[in-house]
């Protein structure tokens, strides 16, 4: 009889949050967010239109920037749903079959988006370290195993974490304090044990996202060695300037994630809103800076840009 007490008061929806306090100018909040969202579809899809277009591009950085661009767009269409909704409709509800199904795509793409960071900097590592071999390093073949090893990578990571929130029973509270599902948040609504989640959510952590941070910390130590070597200071300065763009993104996906880790792992009672805008942080300033910083930087990019815009 408990158990089907249990079932029958178990919610079968999450309520999602805007901005708490500040529900009476949704309206006007979503528009900096919908401008964010559109100038990221946009120019993500800008790159890779440009790349796919411009038979000069089609050399490894810029295979490997499509894949970046290509995981941006997943990012941004995975959140602007429920964001939107919650703005213009103030549609709140999410079943949990839908929840579940859109944190495995936003973690997905987020675990896809740092191999593919990666990636990028074992790119730059041949370029600058093992120039005269990096044609026949960073072949084709070889680029699109990377790809496809990124992808499964991510998403056999995060395939767990549905199945395993799914044989969770939720309480009474189903409160999310986000315009979306993150696996962090939603596991905290379970009234069963939960230790299971947090154990491997930290190993994928680990494993993935912080692994892959070091391996391109150490990349740029290498990098920075063969850089000082070199005698010429016009050619040092050319060598990084090459790395200039990648660092930026790197920078803009890790920090806001390092942040959003250390809010919801130890600073629990930090105020709702603070854990609202670094969760905003970490899923709509790369897909929207990214672009940006390729566009700005990189220059057979800008003047393609330019040649369509400016005739």
């Amino acid at each position: 009889m408990s158990a089907v007490n249990d079932t029958k008061f178990q919610p079968s929806v999450f309520l999602l949050t805007g901005i708490p306090g500040h529900e009476n100018i949704h309206i006007w909040i979503s528009i900096p967010f919908c401008l964010m969202y559109v100038i990221s579809i946009l120019g993500n899809s800008l790159i890779l239109f440009i790349i796919k277009t411009d038979p000069n591009l089609h050399e490894p950085m810029y295979i490997f920037l499509s894949m970046l661009a290509v995981t941006d767009l997943g990012l941004s269409i995975s959140t602007m749903p429920t964001t939107l909704g919650i703005f213009w409709f103030n549609s709140r509800e999410i079943s949990h079959d839908a929840c579940f199904a859109q944190l495995f795509f936003i973690h997905s793409f987020s675990y896809t988006e740092s191999s593919v960071l990666l990636s990028m900097a074992i790119d730059r590592f041949v370029a600058i370290c093992n120039p005269l071999r990096y044609a026949s390093i960073l072949t084709l073949p070889r680029i699109a195993k990377m790809g496809l090893g990124s992808l499964l990578r991510g998403v056999s990571s995060i395939f767990p974490l549905p199945i395993l929130l799914k044989h969770h029973r939720y309480c009474q509270v189903n409160v999310l304090y986000h315009s979306y599902c993150l696996h962090q948040e939603v596991m905290t609504m379970a009234c069963s044990d939960i230790r299971v989640n947090i154990i491997y959510g930290f190993f994928i952590t680990i494993s993935s996202l912080m692994l892959d941070f070091l391996l391109i910390l150490l990349s740029y130590v290498m990098i920075l060695k063969t850089v000082l070597s070199i005698r010429s200071h016009a050619k040092r300065l050319k060598a990084l300037n090459t790395c200039v763009s990648h660092v930026s993104v790197v920078l803009l996906f890790y920090m806001p994630v390092i942040g959003l880790s250390v809010i919801y792992r130890f600073m629990k009672n930090s105020s709702p809103v603070v854990q609202i805008v670094m969760g905003n942080v970490y899923l709509l300033i790369p897909p929207l800076m990214n672009p940006i910083v390729y566009s700005v930087k990189t220059k057979p990019i800008r003047a393609r840009i330019v040649s369509m815009f400016v005739k």
